[in-house]
């Protein structure tokens, strides 16, 4: 029995057989000119064309994140300057399946030097070239095979289209040796409910059938677990199955409410809450309408999505970010000159300098949807960085006919000034992902910088800290709709700090309800104060984890 270490999705644990995923296919190095260059290239064009069909039918079939990344894919599958530079070059002599690595490869390591939301579909059109060069060498299509038996996928990799491909009736979990916590691997996983770990590089040593225990929680695969190893599964499953079971609004154990809200991308999404436990959505993040389109979404086609979204969840607090893009997650319609910075660029609110067109008309189609169906949404503007902008956003907002406005505080501009800037709106969100990165100075694409961006940061703590005690002052909901909010140990800190409402993955919520329930507001405040006065991360977690109540530890698998 040895433990392989990665980074955890969820706080699922499970057993089964190992199920390993075709390789990608492999070029060989003695790869032929094509006899008739022409014809060679007219067939390459042909098996671009048949891969994008496959890859569309697929995301047709879908529904809700999943059917949003795999229409992306399909689309790289469609590019033309992909299918026409690898034509290009076959009709100058070099063998199809060169042609494809050689030029996929350039445009991936464009992407990847881009960073954010282009790094991130790297993975996609890796995904398209591995799935044209198969069809071109007669390979099997790469990614999982069809299973027979409940299985534990590991691959290297996997791409949205792998996933699409799934039998989740016999999916017990998903292991990769690359990706990471944000990639559409954790993604999707999260949104199936099935445990994950990512990074573990070591899995690329398991073979088919042998035996592994996958533990999100502690990001762990065992291999070849024994007996006690698969009673811990059990208990583990079976206590979370009963956390399930509670749909009481979020409180502590004295009985200080504190909301537990969603976080969703899609009206379809919010569509599938209907029954769900959770007090509402805390983001809905409406860039997904956008980021995939070649021109700009009419107001009656955002209309429709938000009043789908509202109908769906009635009388349930709904609160819609505005469209956070622009830099590293570039629009087709929206052409932004280069920067040398993209993090620190045009995106979010600051599009309104580019194109003020686009807030304009998202803030139209909110106020039709709220006036068509009856409901309250709440809106806030990302990428907030002065007063001014806040009440610029808010003048704009109200004016549409939205009557609760907020702004997102992710730069620390806004935490050091969150009593001026609340006093321009009635409420704030902290994302806690964006406020890491530029507090510390790290982008946080980068696994090798993942220290840096650890939540637990003491300094990161303290502008959380500054923001919810000018909204405990001036009586103002101040939530958290970043990662952080799905920790339950951190969640419990967030609460003792004063925040007020917290939104995560829907799979999330039992655990951090669990946790909220078995601690009361003093002891919240008190692990809260622990863990400011940290001088690491590190230590920060442990001296609120101190204060956890011992059966919440081991029911979460908090150690």
């Amino acid at each position: 029995m040895r433990t392989i270490t990665g980074v955890g999705v969820g706080r699922g644990a499970v057993v089964g057989p190992v199920a390993r995923a075709h390789p990608v296919p492999t070029v060989p190095a003695d790869a032929p000119a094509p006899a008739d260059p022409e014809a060679a290239a007219e067939q390459l064009g042909t098996v671009f064309a048949e891969v994008a069909e496959t890859l569309q039918a697929r995301a047709d079939a879908a529904t809700g994140t999943l059917k949003d990344v795999l229409s992306a894919t399909a689309l790289m599958a469609q590019d033309a300057a992909l299918a026409g530079q690898a034509a290009a070059k076959v009709r100058e002599g070099v063998a199809p399946s060169r042609a494809v690595q050689e030029v996929a490869g350039q445009f991936i390591d464009m992407f990847t030097a881009a960073g954010g939301y282009m790094a991130e579909r790297a993975t996609d059109l890796a995904s398209v070239r591995d799935r044209v060069i198969a069809q071109l060498e007669g390979l099997p299509e790469p990614g999982v095979p069809a299973l027979t038996r409940p299985s534990i996928v590991v691959a290297e990799d996997l791409s949205p289209a792998d996933t699409a491909v799934l039998d989740l009736a016999n999916v017990l979990g998903i292991v990769i040796e690359k990706g990471g916590p944000t990639s559409h691997t954790a993604i999707i996983a999260g949104q199936l409910g099935l445990p994950c770990v990512v990074r573990a590089a070591e899995v690329a040593e398991l073979t088919d059938g042998e035996e592994v225990a996958v533990d999100a929680a502690r990001g762990t695969v065992i291999v070849e677990p024994d007996e006690e190893v698969k009673a811990a599964v059990v208990a583990r499953r079976a206590a979370l199955a009963a956390l399930a079971e509670d749909t009481a609004d979020g409180a502590t154990s004295d009985g200080h409410g504190v909301q537990l809200l969603a976080n969703i991308g899609t009206a379809q999404d919010a569509e599938r809450l209907t029954d769900a436990a959770v007090q509402g959505v805390g983001l809905f993040r409406t860039e997904v309408l956008f980021l995939d389109a070649q021109t700009a979404p009419s107001e009656d086609d955002q209309a429709a999505v938000y009043a789908r979204a509202l109908t769906a969840l009635g009388e349930r607090k709904v609160v819609i970010r505005t469209l956070d893009a622009g830099a590293d997650k570039p629009l087709a319609f929206v052409t932004q000159p280069g920067e040398d910075n993209p993090a620190l660029g045009v995106r979010g609110y600051r599009l309104v300098r580019a194109a003020p067109e686009l807030l304009a008309t998202q803030l139209a189609a909110i106020g039709r949807a709220q006036a068509e169906t009856g409901g309250r949404p709440w809106v806030m503007a990302p990428m907030i960085a002065t007063v001014a902008e806040a009440a610029e956003f808010a003048a704009l907002a109200r004016d549409a006919g939205v009557h609760t406005v907020g702004v997102m505080v992710e730069v620390p501009a806004v935490a050091l000034r969150a009593r001026d800037v609340l006093a321009e709106v009635d409420f704030v969100s902290i994302g806690t992902n964006d406020l890491a990165q530029y507090t510390m100075a790290t982008d946080r694409l980068r696994g090798e910088l993942v220290d840096l961006l650890d939540m637990w940061q003491p300094a990161v703590l303290d502008l959380v800290a500054m923001t919810a005690e000018a909204g405990v002052e001036l009586g103002k909901p101040v939530g958290v709709c970043g990662e952080s909010a799905a920790d339950p140990v951190m969640a419990l800190v967030l609460t003792g700090l004063g925040v007020t409402s917290l939104s995560m993955s829907p799979a999330a919520v039992p655990g951090v309800r669990y946790a909220l329930r078995a601690h009361t507001l003093d002891v919240c405040r008190q692990m809260a104060a622990a863990a400011r006065g940290a001088l690491t991360a590190p230590e920060a977690r442990a001296a609120a984890l101190d204060l956890v109540d011992p059966k919440v530890r081991e029911v979460l698998a908090l150690d």
